[in-house]
């Protein structure tokens, strides 16, 4: 299970990343967005900042269906982000490893290209017994 300080440790971790101030969460590189926390609206009520929810960039529609129907546990959208490249993921269904993948995709999407092409992801750490 995942939360918002795991975001935030996966996001600064990649190369020239900034955090804007929010009540959430908002990362950036090159001043492009690729997660942050998911400002829900619902009618007739003040906008609230989810940070228990991650609005990443994935890059087409394609993807976004993908991941829509393949996991609709975790990923949803709103009429609200129709025809944008962003879906929302509940932290609470996604495990650090899967964060960290989906975080670092966004990641590179956004990131200039000879910035995400020289960008070599750490191995995983062995975290069990030795």
């Amino acid at each position: 299970m995942a939360d918002a300080d795991d975001v935030r440790r996966l996001a600064l971790a990649l190369p020239e990343v900034v955090e804007i101030d929010s009540e959430g969460f908002d990362f950036r590189v090159a001043n492009k967005g690729f997660v942050w926390s998911y400002p829900e609206r619902l009618p007739g009520r003040p906008r609230v900042i989810r940070a228990d929810i991650a609005v990443l960039y994935v890059g087409d529609e394609a993807e976004k269906q993908a991941l829509l129907l393949g996991e609709p546990q975790r990923f949803f959208t709103t009429p609200a982000y129709d025809g944008l490249p962003l879906v929302m993921l509940r932290l609470a269904q996604v495990d650090a490893e899967r964060l960290a993948e989906l975080v670092t995709d966004a990641w590179r999407m956004r990131a200039p290209e000879e910035l995400a092409a020289g960008f070599v992801e750490p191995a995983p750490r062995d975290v069990g017994p030795h």
